[in-house]
């Protein structure tokens, strides 16, 4: 069965996994109904309809954060980049309309991202590096109503993003370690940090911005309508 979704790839580094049509074809239509139900469960119960709004802006923020994440400041060796604040883009939705948009959308997002550029050498690791991963960015929405909610909620996303992360370099890839000289869980806790870490310092310092916390409120108050 997992054959009809991908195959096996096998080289001097291991096997890997290359989705196929099918498995491609599966994963858009998994994040094309998390987005359609994260508008539904998005809304307040008394408001049970549809949000054009919400997906309009859930999807431009997608597409953006698409974009940026092909602009990447630096590459590391084994993966990982400092991009062009592609997570804020993400983070933004659930700060626009709570934890439950956030992370359905965020999950969407992850599901994107592997479509993208899939690099995947188990089930389980698949799940951890793009699901667990980028679904974290979702939990911007716990401060979606806080006094600097956006700032809070992106370092709250982007430190989910980092457990996950680090829990797959400990798990996955902690045999590479050795050639740093380094345990496996420090490797992983320095190498995701690495990346991660100077691209939330980037977008923390720009979001302090007068004029860009202004332009944000603005966002957020043409998001709710």
């Amino acid at each position: 069965m997992l054959n009809f979704f991908a195959v096996p790839i096998t080289d001097e580094w291991g096997t890997t996994y290359q989705l196929t049509t099918a498995g491609y074809t599966a994963l858009v239509l998994i994040m094309l109904a998390l987005l359609l139900l994260a508008c539904f469960i998005g809304n307040s119960i008394k408001k049970p309809q549809f949000s054009t709004r919400q997906l309009v802006f859930s999807a431009m923020a997608i597409a953006a954060a698409m974009v940026t994440s092909f602009i990447k400041l630096f590459d590391l060796p084994m993966g990982g980049s400092v991009t062009l604040l592609s997570m804020l883009f993400i983070c933004l939705i659930g700060y626009w309309y709570g934890i439950r948009a956030g992370l359905m959308t965020a999950i969407a997002y992850g599901f994107l991202q592997l479509i993208s550029d899939p690099y995947i050498i188990s089930l389980p690791q698949m799940l951890v590096d793009y699901i667990f991963a980028f679904g974290a960015l979702g939990l911007s929405g716990v401060f979606s109503k806080s006094k600097n909610g956006l700032i809070k909620g992106y370092l709250l996303g982007v430190l989910g993003r980092y457990f996950f992360a680090f829990l797959s370099g400990l798990i996955f890839f902690g045999v590479y370690a050795a050639d740093y000289n380094m345990s496996a869980p420090v490797y992983s806790l320095v190498y995701n940090g690495a990346y991660l870490g100077a691209e939330a310092l980037l977008t923390v310092i720009i979001l302090a911005l007068p004029p860009v916390k202004k332009v944000m409120g603005q966002l957020k108050a043409m998001a709710k309508g």
